[in-house]
């Protein structure tokens, strides 16, 4: 036993004197691009004479060294092993100097040396070397992964150090500072600062940093109560915060158009009524921060301070809110005349009275240049002229103005030819296109399908012309993308009195034999006097209502 622990220690350490030799030999000669194993086994001629090892015991580890164990494991390391590229010297510039000034002296007996010499003084020989000494006289090794436990403890440390903060203000007594707090674990936190206010002017306070003292007094956690002291100070303000740490990103510029009236004096929600926003319905409103989710900070366009707006969210659930149900299951079942829900499955025949019940909080609008718009929209009641105004377009105008040739499964007549007043298709295609979604919009009249195509409308727009539509308002659904860019003229219809002169003028020329009777008479009077009075005049309303998209 004793015998085989001598031979394997004395195996030990002929090992051990092996790699160091061999490691050693490496240093000295560089970078070897012989293998290891090969070094291992020239170095074993040296070890009876270093270690005065036993011919046994080299036997021995000889056996070990050349084991296809040993081997495999020597070739996989090979393979893995990551071999750092040393440069042999950093100093090229200043050797290839000697060497010039040492084969100048022979240009005249060698022609060798002459050629050498200016070898030697190219410029792309010179950069090359001074390239290649600055990138081997600096490490380009990505640094030793940091350990997570010690990178925490050295942030928590650096945090601990500069967790306190002084910030100096200057105010006038009054001056609102533009920023609300709230409540978070008993501490004062700054909930928002407002676009355009004092301390968003000055960058000194962020959100979520965490208000300590006002001028050396300790503040409490009531918000109100903080609001106070900082209004009533004026001059200097010293403020002890708690940082946050928190980078906030350059929020982008949106644009909305609301389309309701807003006033925050008669809000009930807004958290201060002194830092709202009143708008009316149609103004153009910059959006700056909508991080909260109830509450927006918006300015108006043309300028003007920075205040809070009921959000998307808040103002959809505002105006969605609908009571609950009576409890009928007490003494009162029954008894109590209320009104019952209709539930209603959605239809697509019937989008338009789904789509009356929408609600039109925000539309988001662009700042864009002029630019010529690629349909032109006509809206208005029956018979009010659109067709009118569209073919009159058409013929002032042909070279600017076009609209697509309707689609119909009709047949053609005798003096029709396709293409002129319709596009003529088999009734089975054009219902298989409208059930892809090719057409704007479409019907049907005495048993055949009437029908504007889009394809027809991009035609128009291709040709550089601007297309004319005269549709039904349900199709601006569609419409309203950058696809189209619509502008879109309502035209209004005119008083009742100039209605029926209207329509006598055309009874008289004989295009129409439809007569007014005195039902309809009566109701058109009846409408036309309610919107009068819900206007507050009886100016004639006869003109066109534009709206851009």
């Amino acid at each position: 036993m004793n015998r085989t622990r001598r031979r394997h220690m004395r195996t030990r350490t002929a090992l051990l004197h092996l790699f160091k030799s061999t490691a050693r030999r490496k240093d000295l000669r560089g970078n070897s691009t012989k293998p290891a194993m090969q070094q291992v086994f020239g170095n074993l001629r040296d070890l009876p004479k270093s270690t005065k090892a036993s011919d046994l015991d080299l036997i021995f580890l000889r056996g070990i060294m050349e084991s296809p164990v040993v081997c495999s494991l020597t070739k996989v390391h090979e393979h893995l092993e990551d071999m750092k590229l040393e440069a042999v010297q950093d100093n090229n510039l200043e050797l290839v100097s000697e060497i010039l000034g040492v084969i100048r002296g022979l240009t005249i007996r060698d022609d060798s040396a002459t050629e050498l010499l200016r070898i030697l003084q190219q410029p792309h020989f010179q950069s090359l070397l001074e390239a290649h000494d600055m990138v081997a006289s600096k490490c380009h090794e990505a640094p030793p992964p940091v350990d997570p436990a010690i990178e925490a403890a050295v942030n928590n440390a650096l945090l601990q150090g500069d967790a306190v903060r002084m910030i100096g203000i200057h105010k006038k007594a009054g001056e609102p500072l533009g920023v609300t707090f709230r409540v978070e674990k008993d501490d004062l936190v700054i909930a928002r600062i407002l676009y355009g206010g004092m301390i968003d002017r000055q960058g000194l306070l962020h959100v979520g940093d965490i208000i300590k003292e006002v001028n050396g007094q300790e503040v409490g956690n009531n918000p109100t109560e903080l609001q106070e002291i900082l209004k009533e100070c004026s001059g200097g303000i010293t403020l002890k915060i708690l940082p946050s740490y928190i980078d906030s990103a350059v929020p982008p510029q949106v644009y909305v158009k609301p389309h309701f009236d807003y006033n925050p004096a008669n809000d009930t929600l807004i958290p201060c009524r002194e830092a709202g926003l009143a708008f009316k319905r149609g103004d153009i409103l910059q959006i700056v921060n909508r991080e909260d989710l109830n509450w927006w900070q918006a300015c108006h366009h043309v300028g003007g301070a920075t205040g809070l707006i009921p959000s998307q969210f808040l103002e959809e659930k505002r105006k969605a809110f609908v009571p609950k149900d009576l409890d009928r299951t007490g003494i009162l079942c029954g008894t109590v005349n209320g009104k019952m829900k209709k539930k209603k499955m959605y239809l697509t025949s019937r989008n338009a009275e789904f789509d009356s019940h929408e609600l039109q909080i925000y539309e988001e609008v662009a700042c864009m240049p002029p630019f010529q718009r690629r349909t032109l929209v006509l809206i208005g009641a029956q018979g009010v002229g659109r067709r009118s105004l569209k073919n009159r377009l058409l013929v002032l105008h042909p070279d600017r103005y076009g609209t697509p040739v309707p689609f119909t499964s009709r047949r053609p007549r005798e003096d029709e030819h396709n293409g002129q007043t319709y596009q003529f298709v088999p009734r089975m295609d054009m219902e298989m296109d409208i059930k892809l979604g090719c057409f704007l919009e479409h019907g049907e009249y005495d048993g055949n399908l009437y029908g504007t195509k889009i394809s027809s409308i991009h035609e128009v727009v291709n040709t550089g012309r601007t297309c004319i539509l005269d549709i039904n308002p349900q199709a601006l659904k569609v419409l309203r993308t950058a696809e189209f860019m619509p502008y879109v003229v309502f035209i209004a219809a005119p008083e009742f009195e100039t209605l029926k002169a209207m329509h006598k003028a055309v009874c008289d020329a004989g295009f129409t034999t439809k007569q007014l009777t005195v039902c309809p008479v009566r109701l058109i009077e009846a409408i036309m006097n309610i919107r009068e009075l819900s206007m507050g005049s009886k100016q004639p309303i006869l003109k066109l209502r534009k709206e851009e998209t």
